[in-house]
């Protein structure tokens, strides 16, 4: 017999063989077991300890419940990243940001370390993750990490903990912050083990093993929490607004009939429970329905960490109002999060910002608005929002969750023709469209599907249209905004005081001319612009560009075109002494050609130089340019835009 053939042994059906042998299913019961994953009687299996990690995580939740009080306390948040697409991006500005500016105690910026090495090159680790299909990141927070000098030995130790629970060598990398009042680490892991796989941790180890194997070093380091320690907490918890270790301690012993009972051989706990309990009942969220028995609200839980977040919040905000030096009423102050939305637009002033969630990378502005309201606005993702520098003036928009004409004219023609769509079939149905106008359609739709696959393409490029679609695209749309839940228009980098005796067209200029204004109430930021407002008239009367005739100021008609053009040449002047080029002026309806070498903020806008061999040009730019810097580009003025065209090629794809 050769070594590549074999011959099979038939047996009876359902027959175990010898004594010693096992059936394939009793293997994987075992194998479950052994990294456990027994189920608890009656339970199901969730999946929670399939990965590396899982018998660890067994271990330390069999543990005694009482010694997690003498722990130190440790908070850690973790999240896994996609890498496919642009998460690669996201891993890179990630890694810029918490190297950030600030995060030490001296102010300077955080040094990325690893297991062995005081300072590791960010890039040398991001070009080893090339090709990875996930990262982890974690945030590692002890209670007590004020005590620390230096937290990377403790970070070190961790993550050698890690190591053996995982069993595989981690490629990890680091860096400390103390610029919050809880000292914390910030720990970026490759999603690949020693051996090149795919590292798969399971949940459980992430969700609880991590944080106990933390509070172990840090209680081995600080020493066990005396009684004293512990019962002073847990007296102040009594009465906080969030959610405590006492709420989670009561939804533990709620009985079959969800009734919560403060009866116990314990007298300290009793009270403790019962104070609790009287609290969440002056909060609506608690019911006594009986001697000693209580019925907590269903959704405690969810609502007492929305309320403790907003106590957070509001404690941002103060911090950045008193910072500024800004006197604001909290009665004005309005608070937009990720869990209500916004109902207007809002235009003000940037007071601060930064990260709300660090972890799911959720960032904030706080805006001091025009109609005399601060308010905080969660603005999602960090990528989907340019940096606004503090006292830009901006226009923040809630986003539009309602189907776009594209869905509406796709729902149209799938309609008309058994509920499919392809290019050929919305040529045939409009004669007047364009195959580059049905392609945008296509883009559409395949957005659609890859986001939530509410939509389905055949194999020869037809779509398979739902009647539903409108419904489809609205919840696409949906889920974009929980992302990017607004867009935020920078309106002037110029702060108000700059805008007063600017040579320039300001924001201020073009407020003054519109046909509708914004509303200005008289407080706050409004009063503010108010004020600037009349300066500002009194500057342009003296330049020639407004008079005042019978009590009203009247404004030259081309006021905002001639404070443009002088900027404009202004700026144009010292390009060109910069550039060693002379500086030709884009007439409308003349073709513009050269590379794309950068953008230049103006009072204005923002501005595209675009170069060729002896002389160049300044056009509008749009924010799509970004990606074509250094190529070849053209276009036509039109008005106060221009049409683009990317590359040598007429044919190109194009911008308007």
């Amino acid at each position: 017999m050769q070594d590549d053939e074999f011959r099979p042994k038939l047996g009876r059906i359902g027959s175990r063989g010898s004594k010693a042998g096992k059936r394939f299913a009793s293997q994987v019961q075992a194998a479950i077991n052994r990294a456990g994953g027994r189920p608890q009687r009656g339970g199901r299996f969730n999946g929670s300890r399939a990965g590396r990690g899982g018998a660890a995580a067994a271990l330390l939740k069999s543990r005694d419940r009482y010694a997690a009080f003498r722990q130190r306390r440790v908070v850690v948040k973790a999240r896994i990243v996609k890498l496919a697409g642009k998460g690669a991006d996201g891993a890179r500005a990630h890694l810029r940001y918490i190297q950030r500016d600030g995060v030490t105690r001296e102010g300077a910026p955080g040094e990325l370390y690893g297991a062995d090495s005081g300072r590791v090159d960010g890039k040398a680790f991001v070009d080893r993750a090339d090709g990875d299909r996930h990262q982890f990141r974690f945030i590692v927070a002890p209670e007590d990490g004020i005590e620390y000098d230096d937290l990377k030995p403790l970070t070190r130790r961790l993550m050698a903990q890690m190591e053996e629970d995982l069993g595989t060598r981690l490629d990890w990398v680091a860096v400390d912050h103390f610029n919050t009042g809880y000292p914390h680490t910030h720990i970026i892991v490759r999603g690949k083990d020693d051996r090149g796989e795919n590292l798969v941790i399971a949940r459980e180890y992430t969700s609880r093993g991590i944080r106990e194997r933390a509070a172990e070093l840090v209680s081995l380091d600080l020493g066990p929490r005396t009684d004293h320690e512990i019962e002073h907490r847990l007296r102040q918890e009594m009465e906080q607004e969030r959610f405590t270790s006492i709420d989670r301690q009561l939804l533990r012993m709620r009985d079959d009939d969800g009734l919560v009972s403060t009866d116990g051989p314990e007298a300290f706990r009793q009270t403790l429970h019962q104070g609790r309990l009287r609290k969440l009942e002056r909060m609506g969220l608690a019911e006594e329905v009986g001697s000693g028995r209580w019925r907590l609200d269903g959704q405690l839980e969810a609502t007492l960490r929305g309320i403790g977040e907003r106590g957070d919040i509001i404690k941002t905000m103060h911090r950045e109002l008193t910072g500024k030096g800004l006197a604001r009423s909290a009665a004005d102050w309005v608070i937009h999060d990720r869990f209500g939305e916004q109902a207007q637009r809002i235009v003000g002033c940037v007071v601060g910002g930064g990260l709300a969630d660090e972890i799911n990378d959720r960032h904030y502005l706080i805006i001091d608005g025009v109609d005399g309201r601060t308010h905080y606005i969660d603005i999602g993702k960090g990528e989907g929002t340019e940096p606004t520098p503090d006292s830009c003036i901006v226009r923040v928009t809630p986003r539009n969750t309602e189907p776009r004409q594209v869905d509406r004219t796709t729902a149209e023609i799938a309609a008309a023709h058994g509920g499919r769509y392809n290019v050929d079939i919305h040529l045939r149905h409009d004669p007047s469209a364009t195959e580059s106008f049905a392609e945008t359609h296509v883009r559409r739709l395949e957005a659609i599907r890859r986001a939530t696959r509410a939509v389905e393409r055949e194999p020869d490029g037809t779509w398979i249209i739902a009647p539903d679609h409108l419904d489809r695209a609205s919840e696409y749309e949906r889920l974009r905004a929980r992302a990017e839940p607004v867009t935020v228009e920078k309106l002037s980098f110029l702060s108000l005081e700059r805008q007063v005796g600017f040579d320039g067209a300001t924001w201020i200029d073009r407020e003054l001319v519109s046909d509708e204004p914004e509303g200005l109430r008289n407080s706050g930021f409004g009063r503010e612009v108010r004020e600037v407002q009349v300066r500002r008239r009194q500057w342009l009367i003296v330049q020639g560009l407004a008079h005042e005739d019978q009590g009203r100021i009247v404004f030259r008609s081309n006021m905002l075109s001639i404070l443009r053009h002088r900027e404009l040449n202004r700026v144009a002047g010292q390009l060109s002494d910069e550039l060693g080029l002379s500086y030709s002026e884009a007439k409308p309806g003349v073709r513009v050609e050269g590379t794309l070498r950068r953008s230049v903020e103006l009072a204005s806008g923002q501005y595209a130089v675009i170069e060729k061999s002896r002389e160049f040009t300044l056009v509008p730019w749009r924010p799509v340019l970004d990606r074509h810097i250094g190529k070849e580009v053209s276009g036509i003025m039109r008005g106060e835009g221009i049409s683009w065209t990317i590359g040598r090629q007429r044919s190109g794809p194009s911008v308007s």
